[in-house]
């Protein structure tokens, strides 16, 4: 995965990252970029070949990287690996909270087994990751009130408009909007900064396939500009909300879905 850091310099030098959902898509673009502007990325998921196999490529390009098996529905254990991970690798200066699953239904169809597979990793897994690390981080602004934090959530455009055959997906990250500026609200005074992206069309390794098929071209063909993005068109943003500039953006659910949701 090649990263061009603009020759911006390192921007992030000494912070530590965790990045859910790593292991694949957006999450592992995530990764390659904080590490690129010189954070120590924690590099969680269930796919520890993969996130091994990305450590690799980071350490390769430079940059330095854990990797730590984490479940996000697996909540009773999540602060036990948000713990280990502090003792190990460091604190935790930024979360991208990424992982995020979907699966296509008219709503009469979805089974509970779906709506409960989307909502425990979206919404709850999210929720409760992002509680685990704040707790870590609320602890340390009582000794340091001037350190701050940065957690990024990962909604979706689809939590914006409702999009077709993904209902119970758009209602899992309209619930990651209200989430992020709910926490915004309650701990923006201990300078802990929640913002969340939401990406429109993006294509990845699991989905590039889809988008050469004829209804996948039909799909491209009513986007505002009949096209999809890169991972790497979130670049810029992802290092807005992760690094000191962004002192005064919070609460913030920011849009990178090339006019999608205004259509």
């Amino acid at each position: 995965m090649e990263i061009n850091d603009a020759g911006i310099g390192k921007t992030l030098s000494g912070k530590i990252a965790l990045v859910t959902g790593a292991s694949s898509g957006l999450g592992a673009r995530f990764a390659a970029v904080l590490a690129a502007q010189g954070a120590t990325v924690v590099l969680a998921s269930r796919r520890l070949d993969r996130l091994k196999s990305l450590k690799a490529e980071i350490e390769a390009a430079g940059g330095r990287a854990a990797v730590v098996a984490m479940d996000v529905t697996d909540v009773e254990n999540l602060q036990g690996v948000v713990d280990r991970i502090e003792l190990e690798v460091g604190p935790i200066d930024i979360l991208v909270n990424n992982s995020g699953v979907s699966k296509a239904a008219r709503l009469v169809d979805v089974t509970p087994t779906d709506f409960d597979f989307m909502m425990g990793t979206n919404l709850r897994g999210a929720f409760f990751v992002a509680q685990a690390v704040a707790n870590r981080m609320l602890a340390r602004a009582k000794a340091r009130p001037e350190k701050t934090h940065r957690i990024i959530n990962i909604a979706s455009v689809a939590g914006l408009r409702v999009l077709s055959q993904i209902g119970v997906y758009c209602m899992s990250k309209a619930a990651v909007v209200q989430m992020t500026k709910a926490m915004a609200l309650e701990w923006s005074r201990f300078n802990i900064n929640v913002n969340a992206i939401c990406p429109g069309y993006i294509t990845t390794d699991m989905n590039a396939s889809h988008w050469e098929t004829e209804a996948g071209q039909k799909m491209m063909a009513m986007l505002p500009r009949r096209r999809v993005g890169k991972p790497e068109d979130l670049d810029a943003l992802l290092l807005l909300l992760a690094g000191d500039g962004s002192d005064f953006i919070n609460g913030a659910i920011i849009t990178a879905d090339d006019g999608l949701s205004v259509t």
